[in-house]
């Protein structure tokens, strides 16, 4: 079992940028890959991004390629959203997840892979 809280989240100017935290506690942080999921209002829950148990292995969603940026550093058992250049679009509550069923350098993109989530963070992008 693990434990998620997402941080970061706010209020920013388009073509801004914010950095979203995901600390982990429970069972070791190297056993899960991790994703980044967002919802905005009145739409489903949708993949942003995913990072492997190694690190070595990382996903996005074809429209935030070259904007969004995850990371993970083991040691920490914290997961990382670098988000530049913030659009009005990307206003959202943002989820992080771990996924427990990976091998080492594996990912997935659809929520039903992950087994835990976090309680999400706001993020607001002002045009």
């Amino acid at each position: 079992q693990v434990q998620l809280v997402e941080s970061g989240g706010g209020l920013v100017q388009a073509g801004g940028s914010l950095r979203l935290s995901c600390a982990a506690s429970g069972r070791t942080f190297s056993s899960y890959a991790m994703g980044w999921f967002r919802q905005a209002p009145g739409k489903k829950r949708e993949f942003v991004a995913v990072i492997s148990r190694s690190g070595g292995t990382t996903s996005y969603a074809d429209s935030l390629k070259g904007r969004f940026t995850i990371s993970r550093d083991n040691a920490k058992s914290t997961t990382y959203l670098q988000m530049n250049s913030l659009k009005p679009e990307d206003t959202a509550v943002y989820f992080c997840a771990a996924d427990s069923r990976r091998l080492y350098t594996e990912v997935v993109t659809t929520e039903r892979g992950y087994d835990y989530w976090g309680q999400g963070t706001q993020v607001t992008v002002s045009s």
